[in-house]
């Protein structure tokens, strides 16, 4: 199942690419897949964020629930994809998975798991621009997950991402809140006091707002369905869904059909 790694080479003329995040990404890369590792927090979190997106798509396209593989014959795109961590999954539900990084080593982390796993996912070294301006059929489910809070335009990056959305499809976004409570947390509590991250991962200042996120969602042409928060609970160590969007947050949209 090795693959060639396939490259954008337009990624540093991308408006959303920021060098120095992706260079911060580049240094961690071989720890995707370890779940004591620097993206800890994210093994923590992807059960969560995971079933949302799984009972957010057999809403969206009428699909069975108890299915095992549900997602078969949608086409989902994974943007600032990272080492895989939820396209991967998103395959092993039947997806025809898309992963998107700017990061060479991110792709090539998230490669060799899957190839160790035998688990099919199209990996692409890569931009949103670079898909838009290839012309890339559009895709049934675009994922833009803790991506937003690291590139350069968070506005445009999400309208980018909503143009390549089809006519009744999923978008799902997800990211931290600019608030002073996720400042305390994500910030000051998981990267300076827990060393969760390492110091450096996250700018508060880069952070969005849900009202921010979801007027670039409606400026490119989607109709919200849904915003949640995910929150983490100290006693029992894990996250869920809940209204609380004060840290981190969810957002749903879809494009209406013609």
């Amino acid at each position: 199942m090795t693959k060639t790694l396939v490259r954008d080479e337009t990624i540093p003329e991308a408006p959303s690419v920021d060098p120095a995040e992706i260079e911060k990404f580049r240094k961690m890369a071989a720890d995707w897949w370890s779940p004591t590792g620097k993206f800890a927090p994210l093994h923590k979190f992807n059960p969560a964020r995971l079933t949302y997106i799984r009972e957010a798509a057999v809403k969206q396209f009428g699909l069975e629930a108890g299915a095992k593989r549900p997602l078969e014959g949608l086409r989902l795109l994974d943007a600032g994809c990272g080492g895989g961590l939820v396209t991967e999954p998103m395959a092993r539900l039947g997806a025809h998975a898309v992963g998107l990084d700017a990061g060479d080593a991110n792709i090539k982390a998230a490669m060799v798991h899957a190839d160790s796993v035998h688990v099919d996912v199209d990996y692409r070294v890569g931009t949103v621009e670079g898909l838009i301006a290839a012309n890339e059929p559009k895709f049934d489910i675009v994922l833009a997950l803790e991506v937003v809070e690291h590139v350069q335009d968070a506005a445009q990056f999400l309208k980018d991402c909503a143009s390549l959305l089809a006519p009744g499809g999923l978008m799902v976004t997800a990211t931290l809140n600019r608030t002073a409570k996720a400042f305390a947390l994500a910030v000051v509590g998981a990267e300076h006091i827990l060393r969760w991250l390492p110091v450096g991962t996250h700018d508060w200042n880069k952070f969005v707002t849900p009202e921010e996120t979801q007027k670039a969602l409606t400026e490119g042409g989607l109709e919200l369905i849904d915003t949640v928060g995910v929150s983490f609970a100290p006693l029992s160590g894990r996250w869920s869904v809940t209204r609380d969007l004060s840290v981190n947050y969810m957002v749903t949209a879809t494009r209406k059909k013609v």
